[in-house]
């Protein structure tokens, strides 16, 4: 450039410059101005009278929670079991994961029975002992191991567990899920259980987690679906080498691994000598990524729930670090991935959160209905809601409460149910880290945590769900929690709760009803068990009374890793009932003839 031209070219920015500064003066003249004359304005300006304050009006109704106690009674009612993860410092990802349990009632004595899946010690390491346990119910709620006596006390390292009558007997069946080899036992009308040679595993050395029956088919058997976490092994563990600054070498996250897909077993009773015939591939459940062509899955837990109500049972997946899967049944034994058109996906900034365990309900009494999902730490617990059947959720964790009090926890079991029988579902989550020396690291962050009761107070609180410490040892105990579950275990008409722990004892929670220092009296309640000479899990249990509609999923996969009793309490509070109707494969049954604060055994067609 000459040097004319480069004088030419500093002359004109310079005359732009002084331009755009005239401006700027200007713009700033008005401003001063405008300034100077509001301010001499005092015509315009009128004497205040001070009013004394009023506090803002409340516009809803306050409720003050039950006082309801739990008390953990697990030693003392015979229950001394151990959780084995098989640690010994070289931080293996299924170690920090925890073990299910479940509710069943294995004799048919009307007594809810129950078992610990159990983990064990490593191949390479030295064996230490350890067994799946079950525990027989007397009918008072104490316990007896009689896990070597029914043939349950085998040695695997156990995940998750579902139960089901997979052979329409009478008699509820056992499925463990494991990493490794899965194991189903047939029970042999109560005198003990016989394991299957079925091959239940739809991937080569897989970790399967959380598993449940369902009817897929409408075809009166149970169906069985098998969840799996990730593609995992001693020596890409090892290999990936995750350390946290201030530890040393910690439990890796998920990403440090590849996805997987789940397994679906199709049930032929009567059609073939294989009970089960693995029908994945035709089923339309594996999920890849669009853009890499890889598996999405890494899932920990799922709720069987019919979400479009067209009489076919739906499946709702927990997925740790990516997207929630949604199958929606397509009533052709195949089912279609619409977790993001119905809003589950994802959280309410559009992000896969570390989910883990699951469950849904109408939890205002109407048909809005909700599925809350439990999650990492510093992740809020999810609580998505459809609103009268429009078909797509919404993430409404902060309006109904659950949202700001679940933040810092690293929630693992979680479902609803009501345990103080006044007609409104309340909702329980057990939280645990999964990093032993997280302190360490994170001082708002505990290996141990607390477990969180939310309390339903209704549709005329400010927030739907209360947060409850005042309920004993349920609340009071840190624990490393994971699976969770409930039960009636001691017939009374209000539901206990099992938590396990890693690599701790299990605790077990006795509900004790109101306080004895309260005026508060036990509300009414009705529990309603469906026999069937078919599978009748899936049907659909709907009790109108002088509360509200109250709509049940019968139905006993939920939480994580976990089964619930089989069967279903109702809370009444002080009100009527007016109607029940139980509706099962297209076609409905109206109860006339019920017995309040009592199981009622109804036979379905």
């Amino acid at each position: 450039m000459s040097k004319q031209n480069k004088n030419n070219g500093n002359d004109q920015v310079i005359g732009d410059f002084f331009k755009k500064s005239l401006v700027v003066i200007a713009i700033l003249a008005v401003v001063v101005l405008v300034v100077i004359y509001l301010m001499n304005r005092t015509d315009d300006i009128k004497q205040v009278e001070e009013q004394t304050f009023q506090a803002p009006v409340k516009l809803k109704k306050q409720f003050d929670p039950p006082e309801v106690l739990f008390m953990e009674q697990a030693a003392q009612r015979g229950i001394n079991f151990i959780h084995e993860n098989g640690a010994t410092g070289e931080r293996m990802l299924p170690e920090t994961m925890g073990s299910g349990v479940a509710f069943i009632d294995y004799d048919n004595d009307g007594d809810q029975d129950l078992l610990f899946v159990n983990g064990s010690h490593w191949q390479w390491n030295e064996a230490k002992i350890s067994q799946q346990t079950l525990y027989e119910n007397n009918g008072e709620g104490q316990f007896t191991d009689v896990s070597k006596k029914m043939g349950i006390a085998d040695q695997f390292y156990g995940t998750g567990v579902a139960i089901g009558d997979v052979n329409n007997d009478g008699f509820d069946d056992i499925f463990i899920a494991a990493v490794g080899k899965n194991h189903l036992y047939v029970n042999q009308s109560g005198q003990g259980f016989k394991k299957s040679p079925a091959l239940l595993d739809c991937t080569e050395d897989g970790w399967s987690t959380s598993s449940g029956f369902f009817d897929y088919d409408n075809d009166g058997d149970l169906d069985l679906m098998v969840l799996n976490y990730v593609q995992w092994s001693k020596e890409l563990d090892l290999s990936a080498d995750y350390k946290i600054d201030g530890i040393g070498r910690a439990y890796g996250p998920p990403s440090n691994f590849p996805g997987t897909h789940n397994c679906l077993f199709e049930n032929q009773l009567g059609q073939s000598e294989n009970l089960f015939v693995d029908v994945t591939d035709l089923s339309g459940i594996k999920v890849k990524n669009s853009a890499t062509g890889k598996f999405e899955g890494k899932s920990l837990a799922l709720v069987f729930s019919d979400i479009n109500s067209d009489g076919w049972q739906d499946i709702i997946i927990a997925n740790d670090t990516t997207k929630n899967f949604v199958f929606v049944n397509q009533k052709d034994k195949t089912f279609l991935e619409q977790g993001s058109e119905v809003g589950l996906a994802y959280n309410d900034s559009g992000k896969a959160t570390g989910a883990m365990g699951v469950d849904t309900a109408f939890y205002k009494n109407n048909n809005d209905m909700a599925v809350s999902v439990g999650n990492f730490a510093n992740e809020m617990t999810s609580f998505y809601v459809n609103r009268a059947n429009m078909g797509f959720f919404t993430d409404e964790s902060v309006i109904t409460g659950i949202g700001p009090q679940s933040r810092l926890a690293l929630s693992f079991g979680l479902f609803f149910f009501d345990y103080d029988l006044d007609g409104r579902l309340d909702l329980f989550q057990t939280n645990g880290h999964v990093e032993n020396d997280i302190n360490k690291v994170q001082a708002v962050q505990n290996y141990a945590q607390k477990s969180q009761l939310f309390w339903n107070c209704g549709n005329d609180c400010e927030r739907t769900y209360v947060p409850i410490e005042n309920t004993g040892d349920l609340t009071g105990l840190d624990m490393v929690g994971r699976a969770a579950a409930y039960a009636d275990i001691d017939n009374d008409g209000d539901y206990d709760v099992v938590v396990t722990q890693v690599a701790q004892k299990a605790k077990l929670f006795i509900n004790q009803g109101p306080k004895q220092n309260t005026n508060q009296q036990k509300n009414n309640w009705i529990g309603i068990k469906l026999k069937s000479n078919k599978a009748i899990i899936g049907a659909k249990i709907t009790l109108v009374s002088e509360k509200g509609t109250q709509v049940f999923n019968y139905s006993p996969t939920k939480s994580y890793l976990s089964q619930v009793q089989i069967g279903q309490i109702i809370g009444l509070g002080d009100s009527k009932i007016t109607q029940i109707m139980i509706s099962y494969r297209g076609g409905e049954k109206q109860i006339d003839k019920f017995v309040l604060k009592s199981w009622n055994t109804i036979k379905i067609e």
